[in-house]
C-alpha cells in the first residue's frame, strides 16, 4: 500500500485524510514549545500571537518522529511518499532523509516539494489521484517532481511588523515602508526560498498586482485555486472580489498555518495554483 506523508506546515491535516500523515513542527512561544497542530490550532495560535510581544519560533520535527513513522511502514511492508515543506526554508526535508537513513528501508520516497502550506497539498493531491489510479510509485514521483516547478506562492502583508520581528526586514527599512505603506508582493522562488516579486504603494495595488499574477502565469484549471489568509477576512475577501472580476471564480479559501503566519501577521492575504 501506498501512503503519504506530510509535515504540518503543509497545512493537510484539516482534511483528517487516512491515507496521510502528518508529521508536526514544534512551534514556541511565551517559553512553551507546542506541536503544531496537534497541541496548538490556527485560531490559538494567531490569538497569542497578536497578544504578545514574544516572538514565535519554528522548528523542524525531530529525526525520532519520522522514524516512528518509517518503522511503521516498514514493518507494515507500506511504501511512503514523503512530500516536504521545502528544503530552502527548513530543516524538515533533511530530518526526513536522516530518519530514512537510519531505518533503512527502501520503499520511502522524498521529495522536497520547494514550496510549503497548500502549494504542498496540490502535490499530495495529484498523488492521491495516482495512487486511486494505481500508478506505480515511481511514476508518481516522477510526476510530483516535475508538478513542482509550476507551483504558484504569492501574498502580501497587512503590516511590516512581524517581517522585522521575524528578522526578515531591518527596523529602519520597516518604519520607511510602514511610513510609505509599502507592500511587497512575496513568494516562494523556483529554489524553495523566499523572495520579493516587487514592492507596491497601498493594499489596492498590491492585490492587483497578484491579480496580475495569474495572467502572467495562466492557472492549470486541472487543479484547485485557493486564496490564503491568516487571521481577519478584510483584505482575503477584498482580493477574492478582484479575482472574480478577473474571471476567477472556482476559488476555495484557506487559512496559514503557524509557520509562515508567524512572519507575515493579521490579514496576509495571497493566492497559491499551478500554472499551466
Amino acid at each position: 500500500m501506498i501512503r503519504i506523508v506530510v509535515d504540518s506546515s503543509s497545512d493537510v491535516a484539516i482534511h483528517n485524510n487516512e491515507n496521510i500523515t502528518v508529521v508536526p513542527l514544534s512551534i514556541t512561544l511565551n517559553n512553551k514549545t507546542y506541536l503544531d497542530g496537534v497541541e496548538l490550532g490556527h485560531d490559538e495560535f494567531y490569538d497569542m500571537l497578536v497578544k504578545t510581544d514574544d516572538f514565535p519560533k519554528s522548528s523542524q520535527p525531530a529525526p525520532q518522529l519520522f522514524v516512528d513513522v518509517f518503522e511503521e511502514a516498514k514493518k507494515n511492508n507500506d511504501t511512503l511518499l514523503c512530500i516536504m515543506l521545502s528544503s530552502g526554508v527548513s530543516g524538515t526535508y533533511q530530518s526526513a532523509v536522516l530518519a530514512k537513513n537510519i531505518v533503512e528501508y527502501d520503499n520511502i520516497y522524498i521529495v522536497d516539494s520547494l514550496t510549503g502550506s497548500y502549494g504542498a497539498y496540490l502535490l499530495v493531491q495529484e498523488a492521491q489521484k495516482m495512487i486511486v489510479e494505481g500508478k506505480a510509485i515511481e511514476e508518481i514521483v516522477e510526476r510530483i517532481e516535475e508538478l513542482k516547478k509550476n507551483t504558484m506562492v504569492y501574498l502580501s502583508v497587512d503590516t511590516l511588523e512581524y517581517l522585522y520581528r521575524g528578522g526578515r526586514l531591518d527596523k529602519k527599512s520597516a518604519m520607511i515602508g510602514s511610513i510609505a505603506k509599502v507592500k511587497p508582493i512575496i513568494y516562494v522562488t523556483k529554489e524553495g526560498t523566499i523572495g520579493v516579486a516587487g514592492k507596491v504603494i497601498g493594499t489596492n495595488r498590491a492585490m492587483n498586482a497578484i491579480v496580475d499574477i495569474t495572467k502572467e502565469h495562466p492557472i492549470d484549471t486541472n487543479h484547485k485555486f485557493y486564496t490564503i489568509c491568516t487571521v481577519g477576512t478584510k483584505n482575503i475577501e477584498k482580493l477574492e472580489a478582484k479575482l472574480h472580476e478577473a474571471g476567477i471564480t472556482n476559488i476555495e479559501r484557506i487559512q496559514m498555518g503557524p509557520v509562515v503566519g508567524t512572519h507575515t501577521g493579521p490579514e496576509t492575504y495571497g493566492i497559491i495554483y499551478l500554472k499551466k
